[in-house]
């Protein structure tokens, strides 16, 4: 039921083909190739070098090496790629997840550094690309014939700026190292955000006549867009947490709320795109909504339900896009329009992987070096191999940017040649770096970061109250403290107050929740005792 259910979605999205037999042939085979990801991916757990996404990436080009055998050449793939599919099926199971499981202490404690990687040095990496390829794809490239015009540079940018590193994330431990983690995932959901939000402002905008005008309509937008998509995945958590404590589903069926979690998280996330807002910063921040109020609301096996279901479904999802990628790469019918060219084919892609290089390079360090003047501690600062590991994090290009480059470069309207360059140079490029770049990353990160203890010690020394924030800077200059017995500088009264003020935002926000926010939409110590609860024994992720 299940096979046959997928099976018709996809025939209506024109995704396989319209014989029964054929569609329920392709979804078995491909079932059956998610399956063998799983199995192989759990073989390969310990290898220095693999993980479960070049698994599942080499298993989708060998299977499209076997189908391009049999069909003598015709096609290399059982499922054709979708940017609907990938955009409405696949990425909201992930990205909430990813909201309804992050540590919201650390990631909220490092929000402004995760925004300025995310955000702005979206922006420094989209320039550094769109100039460098309008420089040197005139310069190195005769590519008078592909007609390459002002709009598809500046799309280039976008695409080539949207990152993936959930390779360098299943390598991180973010109880082993909290602050990496979080700002390696954090900037990776506002990047994907960012650079579809600047990819669509920039197919809607009139390149034609671009002046100061444009500019701050351009900014405004984005601005426009960050923001409201946020308070609307706000919004519609907050929904979901009222009606289940108003109405407790759980006296009668806990399917119903499990039920209703998971259909306000895909609700809010298409309201967005009805909305022409990013879908992927409302669900993200929806997830972060619901798991700290909605999962308090439920019952027991509620919580362990959903728990499991969120993450399980974004676990086959990021296999999904894997091996659909893989698969995809040999589309024969792509790559016979650029076989006369290879030399400049290759080119191409290495023009765009150095810029990839550099425009990742030119905003990370500058950055790091900015975000480290605010910050006191050490534990805040991000030291030189964090950079690295940051720099190399976003190197890795995956489905956001193929989605993109088949949104703009598969128009009917536009010369074949063209697209083809450009489809298969960002085909290269997103092999290139996952699977190069992605088997690396292990052996790098575990060169960078040898052992846990440091950071375990870090760990425990971590501010826990907001006591722990005034305790060092209220001692005078050249005072003792008496845990160390270290004298400890007084810092100038506007650094004191910016980079340890004498009430953290956290207690602020404890307080208001505490107060006006938890009575109404119920959370952690405002429902009901049950039981073995699991959140009775865990820690507070809020305190």
């Amino acid at each position: 039921m299940a096979i046959s259910a997928i099976s018709h979605i996809l025939v209506k999205l024109g995704m396989i083909s319209t014989s029964d037999h054929t569609s329920v042939v392709s979804m078995n085979l491909f079932v059956a190739l998610l399956c063998a990801c799983i199995v192989i991916g759990h073989l390969l757990e310990e290898n220095r070098w693999m993980n479960e996404s070049i698994t599942a990436l080499v298993i989708g080009l060998c299977t499209g090496v076997v189908i391009l055998l049999t069909t003598k050449g015709t096609s290399s793939h059982l499922l054709v790629f979708s940017e609907d599919l990938f955009f409405i099926y696949l990425l909201p199971p992930i990205i909430f997840n990813a909201g309804f499981q992050v540590k919201k202490k650390q990631f909220f404690r490092n929000f402004m550094t995760i925004i300025l990687f995310g955000a702005v040095g979206t922006l420094i990496s989209f320039f550094i690309i769109s100039l460098g390829a309008m420089y040197l794809f005139n310069k190195l490239l005769n590519i008078g014939s592909l007609d390459i015009g002002l709009g598809d540079y500046l799309a280039i940018g976008a695409i080539f700026s949207a990152t993936d590193s959930v390779c360098t994330l299943q390598v991180l431990n973010q109880d082993e190292t909290p602050l990496l983690y979080s700002l390696v995932f954090g900037e990776g959901v506002v990047n994907d955000a960012t650079s579809v939000v600047l990819f669509n402002a920039i197919q809607s905008f009139d390149l034609s006549n671009i002046n100061s005008k444009t500019a701050f309509q351009f900014i405004g937008n984005f601005l426009y867009l960050f923001i409201s998509s946020t308070l609307l995945g706000v919004l519609a958590g907050l929904l979901s947490a009222y009606i289940i404590k108003k109405l407790y589903f759980g006296r009668h069926s806990t399917d119903r709320e499990v039920a209703l979690m998971m259909l306000m998280a895909y609700f809010s996330y298409m309201l967005a795109e009805l909305c022409n807002l990013s879908a992927i910063l409302t669900v993200f921040f929806c997830g972060i909504v619901m798991s700290h109020y909605t999962w308090h609301n439920v019952t027991e096996s509620s919580r362990v339900t959903t728990k499991h279901t969120f993450a399980t479904l974004s676990f086959v999802a990021e296999i999904f896009i894997f091996l659909y990628v893989g698969m995809d790469a040999l589309d024969i019918e792509r790559w016979r329009l650029v076989s006369d060219s290879p030399a400049k084919s290759v080119k191409l892609s290495s023009i765009l992987l150095g810029l990839v290089l550099v425009g990742r390079a030119a905003f990370v360090f500058l950055l790091s070096f900015l975000s480290n003047l605010t910050k006191k501690s050490n534990y805040d600062k991000i030291d030189f191999k964090k950079q690295i590991t940051i720099w190399w994090a976003g190197l890795m290009r995956g489905a956001v940017s193929m989605a993109l480059a088949y949104n703009k470069f598969t128009e009917s309207d536009v010369k074949l040649r063209k697209n083809a360059f450009m489809i298969t140079s960002t085909i290269t490029v997103v092999l290139f770096s996952t699977v190069v770049f992605g088997l690396m990353t292990k052996p790098l990160v575990r060169y960078l970061l040898p052992s846990p203890k440091p950071f375990t010690s870090m760990t425990s020394s971590e501010p826990s109250s907001p006591k722990s924030f005034i305790i060092e800077p209220l001692l005078g200059n050249g005072q003792c403290s008496e845990s160390t017995g270290q004298n400890i500088p007084r810092p100038s009264s506007i650094r004191m107050f910016l980079t340890t003020p004498s009430r953290s935002v956290h207690h602020y926000w404890r307080k208001f929740d505490d107060s006006f926010m938890r009575p109404v939409f119920g959370g952690r110590g405002f429902v009901p005792f049950v039981p073995g609860s699991p959140t009775e024994r865990e820690n507070p992720q809020w305190q």
